[in-house]
């Protein structure tokens, strides 16, 4: 397993791992699937030394992303930023998660970032525990703000302050 910079080559499989999570109702407000031409510009947005886009690799190919985004847009927030992780769902539940939060961790000093956040459905459980066991805190939950198929859910602000020297 590695965790490396993602290249233009990983787009394809970084939108069908995304686009294998909309149906789920779960980890994304998306209702419907993206293409990788809707994702390009999104994608040449991260950059390595200030936002990176991330791929983590198995023997069998790329199974997982990670990337960071700016928070809010203003510079006053330029020292916290925005975190996703998606896993394809036949790798979910080994840690992969895990890894790359700490890899974000790892990352986060050279990147000038002292708080990482994460905009969590609520009704994510495995996504809230494991925000959670990693020190991360609920900072704040927007009630009912989503609706998808008919229902409503809430949106949890997750965060977590990083000790930097």
């Amino acid at each position: 397993m590695s965790i490396r910079h993602a290249v233009e080559y990983d787009l394809p499989r970084i939108v069908e791992i995304y686009n294998a999570a909309i149906p789920t109702r779960s980890s994304t407000a998306d209702t419907e699937t993206v293409s990788v031409a809707s994702r390009k510009a999104w994608f040449f947005r991260h950059e390595p030394d200030r936002r990176p886009l991330l791929v983590y690799e198995r023997e069998e190919g790329v199974v997982a992303w990670m990337s960071f985004e700016d928070f809010y847009g203003r510079p006053a927030y330029r020292h916290t930023a925005e975190l996703s992780v998606y896993i394809a769902p036949e790798q979910q539940g080994r840690l992969i998660g895990k890894r790359l939060l700490q890899k974000a961790e790892e990352l986060a000093p050279a990147l000038g970032l002292r708080s990482l956040v994460g905009y969590v459905f609520a009704h994510n459980t495995r996504s809230m525990r494991l925000l959670s066991a990693l020190g991360y805190q609920e900072w704040g939950r927007l009630p009912d703000i989503a609706e998808m198929d008919g229902k409503e859910y809430s949106l949890c602000i997750m965060g977590k302050r990083l000790d930097i020297g």
